[in-house]
């Protein structure tokens, strides 16, 4: 730190470190500053330091150390108040309710002086004639801690009563307090009615919403309303994340995690926070944070993740058990001194309370990146449980068979169950055939010799229909083994056996179906088969062989499929073989038709989740033939009918399409919401790095384009390190990217949006086509503008203007080139650049004009350029203004000579703008009234107020005869400025002394990049 040699200087120094981040370094800083203040022998000098110190103290993990500095002014106050500025007498006043608050967090400091504090802030505050608003809030603060409910509810009315003056809290953080004790009181809907113009933006301060969303969270569960916690989680947590001060409302963030099944979540929120742990400068944030860290180990331990190891206190590895215990003896030891200084149990209470919440939600997502710790959950629980002995085998047994003979979902499982019932008991030929017959279904491939042993145990049953159809079962086994040709060949014998065996009325139709329809999939196996590389010589004769056999399924179960839903299967199965066999034969439209009466019949027989799979491969052939009502509506059905049996890797896929066709038709709400859902499952499945990282990349699009800057942040954010240009390809990454440096951009995070931007960019350099890399180097510069790193956006923007020539985009060419003239007009050498700049601009316009195709052929390009022109006339007087007004300061001993010649120059590129925007006619109203009173200000600056008169006299005509489609707000905007124009120069018509140059109107946007374009998949 460079010596403080002046009162200047000190208060330099101390506003610049009110720009650190909260925490030890700034407080030791602010130390150091009031050694320095005391050298300077300023009194005020010494006040301002210890104010500043006070401050940093408060809105850090040490606010124990603010009471000293404040005892220290109060003394210098009492003995000298000359000394002090009106600035520094209302600090003084203000701080009283820091110290009040602050005396409540610590429980070393009895109640009875905390009493006694309060008497002596109202006497004060009554004796420089404050009201007692702030009072009585503090007085309510104090009884709502230590449970005196009676008094809690007459402060708070009297807090209310009381006038608002210079010593009353924010809106934002009054608000924020009253609808905390409707929480706590258990009124939810009232606490959020209060909270809702901070949590909608119409009050916020430093703190706030930072409080307000973390204190809603709970309250949002309790009422039911998930999604906007789950919204202001996203919100709050970015907005917290890096403010030391805080943990009371990160606590609130740890112990939303907990109560929604993001337990992984909530480990990653204590491992960015390890001094929490520990610091005791703030005991009643400390506890706060003791007891969500409790809740959440205890949630880890109930899902037998107990062993695991979690971010705890320094020093030592901690288990989830060990750290629970650990904090809710820390917890407790903590609450009982609150409850001890207060002389109630209240604290205490309130603490076992919160550890002991049982979640609110199972399972709540989020939709950022996380681990999950427990092992994800089966799709459906089994519905027959393990047995416990031989007496419930025949029930086991009469409930495998209805499932199976229902084609239910779960039947292996059930089969399984009866085997382990079984296995001392000496069962029939028939139900070990037909448990091994259901093993071999769970086996897939490997499940061919099995089958062949439960067709030998139906031959020894009686049943030679059903043995060849096991045998038919173990001939496809062999098929989706890979080995196709052996399967037709195994197939062979059973099919002409039960074919001939059928038409004597040896065997029904429904095993008779079972070994038709097992040829058939063999069939379609082959087809696949011949369609790899170097076999595509046998693929119309196996295409044939295929739809013939489909079609003899159909055939032989013809009208009967009413008798048995088995047989409606086999006949809704068998025609959607023939659509896929249509899609490869080129005949999309017949697929569609196919596969669609295909899910229909599988829906009418009363199996909705066997049409899954066909709707969604119908919403794939809808959106080929560009029917997306039908794609989503295909959609729609198949998440529908697979409910709870979808496994969670097909579940993900759904729910991404579904979000895909409807982020294309604009609803990007409901988009978002299942974008959430397919990242969930993704996760679910395992495969969160990939599928998930793809639902999350969309999510953030489709979060952004709603205008949800800080979710859609936080989502691409988690995203970013899971996206690779191996899996998803350089341009997901790109944008991503571009995404997050627009919701950065809107959060005015303008440093951080420049990095992103500058990182998308580096990638689109090396793509062949440039327009993406041209319009990320200029939204680059706008960041660095914004940033205030002029040197490095003018790179950015030079940069960006290079590429628009190459691409010979006169529009972006052009607007990076007035961007840099505002950016380079601050530097020392700046004025004459810029005027370079904006003349380069209005060159290139006019050349594109010049060289511009026949107007019959490019009108509307013609007319864009026009507009440019005008533009760029209009900025380029704004920017000379600009620059007029910063020589006025330096001129007025000199003469003001120089100034109205630049003056004279704006006018003239005004005017200019104006004829340029005329020619485009009423299309270009406001561009061109909005030039005419630009010239006006500027012939008010120059002491002609009867042409500036004139020229908003004319502005109010124009807007009168106009009848343009865009009139409406841009029309009013301008009569509105016509008459604040008109009504300046009548003031100053009659003034005896030439007017001072005057600042401008404010310029159009100096940054104004091309609309960015979405950089290639």
């Amino acid at each position: 730190m460079s010596e403080i040699t002046d009162f200047d200087a000190l208060r330099r120094a101390m506003a610049e470190n009110s720009e650190q981040p909260e925490g030890p370094a700034r407080n030791a800083r602010a130390e150091r500053l009031l050694a320095e203040a005391e050298r300077l022998n300023i009194p005020l000098a010494v006040i301002e330091a210890l104010g500043h110190q006070l401050k940093v103290y408060n809105y850090s993990s040490e606010k124990d150390k603010m009471f000293v500095p404040f005892a220290r002014l109060l003394r210098m106050w009492d003995e000298r108040p000359e000394d002090f500025d009106e600035y520094e007498t209302h600090s003084l006043h203000w701080v009283f309710k820091w110290v009040s608050a602050g005396m409540l967090g610590q429980p070393h400091v009895p109640l009875a002086s905390i009493e006694k504090w309060l008497g002596e802030m109202e006497h004060r505050y009554r004796l420089a004639g404050y009201s007692e608003r702030a009072v009585r809030s503090a007085e309510f603060s104090v009884a709502a801690h230590i449970g005196d409910v009676g008094r809690a509810e007459r402060a708070y009315a009297a807090w209310l009563a009381a006038e608002r003056d210079g010593m009353a809290d924010c809106h934002a953080c009054e608000l924020h307090g009253q609808g905390w004790w409707q929480s706590q009181r258990g009124r939810d809907a009232e606490a959020l009615d209060l909270w809702r113009p901070v949590l909608e933006g119409e009050f916020t301060c430093a703190h706030e919403p930072h409080t307000v969303l973390a204190s809603s969270l709970v309250p949002l569960l309790r009422l039911g309303r998930p999604d906007e916690a789950r919204a202001n989680h996203l919100r709050g947590f970015r907005l917290v994340r890096a403010m030391e001060s805080m943990r009371g409302a990160y606590a609130d963030h740890v112990e939303f995690c907990a109560l929604t099944g993001n337990e992984a979540r909530g480990l990653e929120l204590l491992a960015e926070r390890p001094a929490y742990f520990t610091d005791d400068g703030d005991p009643r944030s400390k506890l706060d944070f003791l007891c969500v860290v409790a809740l959440l180990m205890d949630r880890l331990t109930g899902l037998g993740l107990g062993g695991r190891q979690v971010p705890g206190p320094a020093g030592r590895a901690w288990t989830a058990r060990e750290l629970a215990a650990h904090a809710r003896a820390e917890a407790l030891a903590l609450a009982a001194r609150f409850d001890e200084r207060n002389g109630t149990p209240y604290v205490g209470e309130r603490a076992r309370a919160r550890m002991d919440r049982r979640p609110l939600v199972e399972r709540l997502p989020l939709g950022v990146r996380s681990a999950r710790p427990a092992p994800a959950a089966p799709v459906a629980a089994p519905p027959v449980a393990a047995p416990a002995g031989e007496a419930d085998l025949p029930a086991l047994l009469a409930e495998a068979r209805r499932l199976s003979d229902t084609l239910q979902p779960h039947a292996v499982e059930a089969w399984a169950a009866v085997a382990r019932a079984a296995r001392d008991t000496r069962l029939d030929p028939r139900d070990r055939a037909e448990i091994a017959d259901h093993e071999a279904m769970g086996l897939g491939p490997g499940g061919a010799g099995l089958f062949e042993r439960a067709a030998a145990l139906y031959a020894e049953a009686g049943d030679p229909g059903e043995a060849l159809a096991a045998r038919a079962r173990a001939a496809y086994a062999r098929a989706l083994a890979g080995d196709v040709d052996e399967a037709l060949a195994a197939v062979a014998e059973p099919y002409d056996t039960v074919l001939a065996l059928y038409a004597r009325g040896g065997t029904q139709v429904l095993q008779t179906a079972s070994v038709v329809m097992a040829r058939a999939r063999i069939l379609m196996r082959r087809v696949h088969a011949c369609e790899e590389p170097g076999r595509e010589q046998g693929l119309a004769g196996a295409q044939a062989d295929a739809q013939a056999a489909a079609r003899e399924v159909l055939a032989l179960v013809g009208e009967r499929t009413g008798e048995d839903v088995r047989l409606a299967a086999r006949a809704a199965e068998a025609r959607a073989m023939l659509a896929e066999l249509a899609g490869r034969g080129g005949d999309l439209a017949e697929a569609a038709r196919l596969f669609a009466r295909a899910a229909a019949e599988f829906v009418e027989a009363g199996l909705p989740w066997f049409a899954v799979e066909y709707e969604a491969r119908l919403a794939s052939l809808a959106h080929h033939l560009g029917d997306m009502a039908e794609a989503e509506r295909a959609l729609r059905a198949a998440l529908e009918h697979g409910g709870p049996h979808v496994e969670p890797a097909g579940r993900a896929q759904l729910h991404l399409q579904l979000a895909e066709v409807l982020g294309g038709r604009g609803a990007a709400g409901e988009a978002a919401g299942h974008a959430l859902e397919a990242a969930h499952w993704a996760d679910e499945a395992g495969e969160g790095a990939v599928l998930g990282a793809w639902a999350r990349h969309q999510l953030g699009g489709f979060l952004l384009r709603q205008g949800r800057w800080a979710e859609a942040a936080e989502v691409l954010e988690s995203v970013l390190p899971d996206l690779t240009a191996e899996t998803h390809g350089d341009g997901a990454i790109v944008q991503a990217q571009w995404w997050l440096g627009d919701c950065l951009s809107e959060l005015g995070e303008h440093r951080a949006a420049a990095e992103r931007r500058l990182q998308a960019a580096e990638i689109a350099r090396h793509w062949p086509e440039q327009q993406d890399h041209a319009t990320l180097a200029h939204l680059a510069g706008e960041s660095l503008g914004e940033a205030g790193l002029a040197e490095e956006a003018e790179r950015a923007y030079a940069r960006a203007g290079d590429l628009w020539r190459e691409l010979g985009d006169v529009h972006g060419l052009v607007r990076s080139l007035r961007a840099r003239a505002w950016l380079v007009l601050r530097l020392e050498d700046g004025p004459d650049r810029a005027r370079g700049l904006m003349a380069d601009a209005v060159r290139e316009c006019e050349a594109a004009l010049a060289s511009a195709p026949d107007p019959a052929a490019g009108e509307e390009s013609r007319r864009r350029l026009v507009a440019e022109l005008g533009h760029t006339h209009r900025q380029f007087g704004d920017l000379l203004a600009h620059s007029a007004a910063g020589r006025a300061q330096g001129a007025r001993d000199a003469g003001d000579a120089a100034v109205r010649a630049v003056l004279e120059e704006a006018l003239s590129q005004a005017v200019r703008a104006a004829g340029v925007f005329a020619s485009l006619g009423d299309a270009a109203l406001p561009g061109r009234t909005g030039a005419e009173l630009a010239a006006g200000r500027l012939e008010a600056d120059l002491g002609r107020p009867a042409e500036a008169a004139a020229r908003a006299r004319g502005v109010l005509a124009a807007c009168e005869a106009y009848d343009g489609p865009d009139g409406g707000e841009a029309v009013r905007a301008r009569r509105a400025e016509a008459e604040q124009l008109l009504h300046l120069v009548s003031e100053t018509t009659d003034a005896p002394d030439a007017p001072d140059p005057a600042d401008p109107a404010d310029p159009a946007d100096p940054a104004d990049p091309a609309d960015p374009a979405d950089p290639a998949d």
